[in-house]
């Protein structure tokens, strides 16, 4: 029996394609592109079955029933935009790829009868639900007002009504900010975390001029967040069909500036410039990992040095300095 992971090529997706075929899970990837260099050195001997095709076509997503066994599956593959103007551009394919996909995938539970459904969600989901200084938990009410976030809290409703109606095990996991391993530009993420810029100009000898030192995001290092989601997956029952998965720790970007210069000592680092207010961006406040410690005793691994440093080790190794 097989588990299918959707969008398997990219940032999140190879993360939790490697943690399951190094646990014992036979993966199928499920992607619109195939593994480039980059991800076939990450996976190194992981044994994984590469299809590509598109969430959005029907007919290529039935035909993975039709082709493999498939017993549980994580629906990772997303439209990730979080800037205005890329959002007015690409409406229309944000809203094809993240609630049709959607569909497409939950159809393809219900055929197949598989054992458990993960919808990997985001934090966006919550929108600017309440000021930013306040831990959002999974009883907090979302109110998303970008596409990203609305598409995201409308798949998780989907999700849970798919698996009423057709006596599926679904969970939706909302996830914090991740960095690490395999983050790259592509044609479905274009801005990249201040870890990856920061890594990157280090690594190539180049300065660093941060911006707003005081803000932040609720960072995770993006091995926690495959480990976490494995979790959720395999576990016997599920008390909730909700969770967060984060580290519950805010991050601000002088943290982060500070912890890269210990790691990479010698980085040169410019005076911090004014950031212009573009509107592009909502505020929330840090999510609560409560839940999935209680019900299943989760816990992340890392902490912000033991993960960058893990990062940046995997960078130079991998000759990654884009």
């Amino acid at each position: 029996m097989a588990t299918l992971v959707t969008g398997g090529t990219g940032f999140v997706g190879a993360n939790i394609v490697k943690d399951l075929a190094n646990n014992g899970h036979q993966v199928v990837s499920f992607d619109i592109n195939g593994p480039d260099s980059l991800l076939q050195d990450f996976l190194g001997d992981s044994p994984v079955t590469f299809v590509q095709g598109d969430i959005v076509d029907p007919v290529s997503v039935a035909r993975l029933g039709q082709d493999h066994q498939i017993d549980k599956i994580i629906h990772a593959a997303v439209y990730t935009v979080n800037r205005e103007a890329l959002e007015k551009e690409r409406s229309r394919d944000v809203i094809a790829i993240n609630l049709e996909g959607t569909a497409n995938l939950l159809e393809l539970a219900r055929t197949q009868k598989v054992a458990r459904f993960i919808y990997v969600s985001s934090g966006a989901a919550y929108g600017p639900a309440i000021p930013g200084d306040q831990t959002l938990n999974e009883e907090a009410a979302p109110a998303p007002d970008f596409l990203y976030g609305i598409t995201k809290f409308a798949s998780e409703m989907i999700t849970r009504r798919y698996g009423q109606l057709h006596g599926l095990s679904t969970a939706s996991v909302r996830l914090s900010t991740p960095y690490g391993p395999m983050e790259r530009v592509t044609g479905y993420r274009a801005v990249m975390s201040v870890f990856y810029d920061w890594t990157g100009r280090a690594a190539r000898g180049e300065s660093i001029t941060p911006e707003d030192m005081d803000e932040g995001r609720d960072y995770i290092y993006i091995p926690d967040i495959a480990d976490g989601l494995r979790t959720v997956l395999d576990a016997p029952s599920l008390p909730h069909d909700l969770y967060n998965l984060t580290t519950g720790i805010w991050l601000t970007f002088q943290e982060i500036l500070d912890a890269v210069i210990e790691l990479s000592p010698g980085t040169q680092v410019n005076t911090p410039a004014p950031k212009a207010k573009t509107g592009d961006t909502y505020s929330r406040g840090p999510l609560s990992g409560h839940r999935l410690f209680s019900d299943l005793g989760w816990t992340p691994k890392y902490d912000l040095r033991a993960g960058l440093a893990d990062y940046i080790k995997w960078r130079k190794n991998s000759n990654f300095l884009d």
